[in-house]
């Protein structure tokens, strides 16, 4: 019987923690004329962070917007210039969530921002390599917030980050092909 108690209690453990992990992520598709991204989003260490870019994606906000700005072996950046390079408008910054022990490695997704450390609203880059010089405390005493990471198409992301880039409408670093966002759909938990 007391075995039989501690296995319950092992399971019932085992089967909490899973639901809990699950309860502290999102999943967000984004759909590019590039192919396919994944994202998992850690709602546990970037709470607002993750409201607000799931606020934009349950509103349709990244569907139709580009990747305007592509460094090879620094980051992608989009979500917030349509094709000709628009500026969409947005909601209200985000406070900066950087301090959350979350890296810009290879594969985290970040929000972009001004210089003023809670600017950011809509735009997100997608770190290309590793670049511990945007975390917590940043050369700024913030750094930029990391909220999640590509679980799948990271090739999709490397195929980005070596396209062709230039000038354009006083921006640099665009693509000479636009790269779309067509859709960017959340999946709910299951």
């Amino acid at each position: 019987m007391i075995r039989r108690l501690m296995i319950m209690a092992i399971l019932s453990g085992w089967f909490t923690l899973v639901l809990a992990s699950g309860e502290k992520t999102e999943t967000v598709i984004l759909q590019t004329t590039s192919g396919e991204i994944t994202l998992v989003l850690d709602k546990a260490k970037a709470p607002a962070t993750v409201a607000n870019f799931l606020r934009y994606v349950d509103e349709g906000f990244y569907d139709g917007t580009i990747f305007h700005r592509v460094i090879r072996n620094f980051m992608i950046q989009g979500g917030g210039l349509t094709q000709d390079l628009t500026r969409k408008p947005t909601h209200d910054p985000v406070q900066n969530e950087a301090k959350n022990g979350l890296k810009n490695v290879r594969g985290s997704i970040a929000m972009a921002r001004t210089q003023a450390p809670h600017s950011a609203t809509a735009q997100f880059f997608i770190n290309h390599r590793d670049n511990p010089n945007l975390d917590y405390p940043g050369t700024d005493g913030w750094g930029y917030a990391v909220f999640g990471q590509v679980s799948q198409g990271m090739a999709v992301v490397d195929q980005i980050a070596e396209v062709a880039t230039g000038r354009q409408a006083g921006r640099q670093n665009v693509p000479r092909q636009p790269i779309i966002i067509i859709s960017a759909t959340h999946q709910p938990r299951k």
